[in-house]
């Protein structure tokens, strides 16, 4: 039986409260598996994730439903998925590391999520649960300014995550700083999925430029290194900017950042 455990959690660095939705597999509290550590994988927009009754729009990526499926298809080896929570009111000024005229942002807090994560969320987790450490066994993600702030750090601290999820990042934000920065990155996870629809905005103009920063970090990563067993890029023909669109391709996603070693042969 899968599970879903909330918890009530407060940051020193950000000087609040939100919660922890952590998710275990089916069989972690198995006593055949007391010694096992599962690969972690951390998510933002928690409240996206698990509950159409606490997602945006009332829309989850069904999370959960998907890890399972994928385990018992034998695609992923059983995990942990760990979603935090938004600060809500908070949400933008901790998602975003740099200062930002469209959208207006004077005093962002984004530079403190690094430690944010590092400090506090996940040794949280690792005392209570039963973690694989290292970058093999531990991914971050998330889609919009969540993805944003996940790229920013998996960049400010290199070889921590080796999965990260892109979902529809808002690469514009801060006059493109972070493509600017991604440039001069030599470590990178060692796989990444990044997503962008067609339709984002609705606005045939604003969504071409939407693909094209996309395809941007995408020649940036590929210059990198990154071949196809590394990085995949997918273009949703028709998608938007939705939790709808993030769901359908969260199967995807999951498959390619935590498949099987074997299916790598």
């Amino acid at each position: 039986m899968q599970i879903l455990q909330i918890h009530d959690f407060s940051s020193a660095v950000f000087r609040n409260n939100r919660k922890l939705r952590v998710w275990l597999p089916p069989g972690y509290e198995l006593a055949e598996n007391a010694e096992r550590r599962y690969p972690i994988f951390y998510l933002n927009d928690g409240q996206n994730l698990f509950d159409p009754a606490t997602a945006y729009a009332g829309v989850d990526w069904r999370a959960g439903e998907t890890a399972d499926a994928l385990m018992q298809q034998g695609i992923i080896e059983p995990m942990i998925l760990v979603g935090i929570d938004n600060a809500t009111v908070e949400r933008i000024k901790e998602f975003m590391p740099h200062h930002s005229v469209s959208p207006l942002l004077l005093k962002p807090r984004g530079r403190r999520y690094p430690d944010f994560l590092l400090r506090e969320v996940m040794p949280f987790v690792e005392s209570r649960y039963r973690v694989a450490r290292g970058p093999e066994n531990t991914g971050l993600g998330g889609s919009s300014l969540g993805a944003i702030i996940s790229l920013y750090t998996a960049m400010a601290m290199p070889g921590v995550f080796g999965k990260l999820l892109l979902e529809s990042p808002s690469l514009f934000v801060s006059n493109r700083q972070l493509l600017k920065n991604s440039r001069r990155l030599l470590v990178w996870p060692e796989r990444i999925f990044l997503a962008i629809g067609t339709r984002e905005s609705g606005n045939e103009g604003r969504d071409q430029r939407l693909v094209k920063d996309a395809r941007t970090l995408e020649f940036i990563l590929r210059r990198k290194g990154l071949t196809a067993d590394r990085l995949r890029v997918v273009l949703g023909e028709g998608a938007g900017h939705n939790e709808s669109a993030w769901a359908h391709r969260f199967p995807e996603a999951l498959s390619f950042l935590f498949r099987k070693q074997a299916e790598l042969r």
